[in-house]
């Protein structure tokens, strides 16, 4: 999970809980973390490339839509599922992660109860256990 929200991270975590997710979530706080993650994951097989990356688009240091471009020129990750996570609703958002290859874009709602079901978007792009 790329998110630099404290918040939101916890938000996550329970809507994953909640739908009976199991997974180990690794939290980068910022676009230049995420980019040095993919480095050291095409640098090194001991650096695991995760079964779906969760996105903001609003980092810290280096914008969202950056940090996907770039993973998705990488060696290894280039093929993940992208959820994007985000409290931005603008079309043009929406059409650039797009364009970028994200499988999802999720809005966070306002509503406790409408971010819960971010679980059951997650499970939709695991793939089978």
């Amino acid at each position: 999970m790329i998110e630099d929200n404290d918040a939101d991270v916890f938000l996550i975590r329970e809507a994953l809980e909640t739908a009976g997710i199991d997974a180990d979530l690794t939290v980068i706080e910022d676009g230049d973390a995420a980019i040095r993650y993919f480095e050291q994951a095409d640098a090194s097989d001991a650096v695991a490339c995760p079964d779906l990356i969760l996105i903001d688009i609003n980092l810290p240091k280096r914008h969202g839509g950056e940090v996907l471009e770039y993973m998705r020129a990488t060696r290894r990750c280039a093929g993940l599922d992208v959820l994007v996570v985000t409290s931005s609703d603008s079309a043009r958002d929406r059409q650039m992660m797009a364009s970028l290859g994200a499988s999802r874009y999720f809005r966070k709602p306002s509503d406790y109860d409408e971010f819960m079901t971010l679980g059951e978007e997650v499970r939709s792009l695991l793939p089978p256990r």
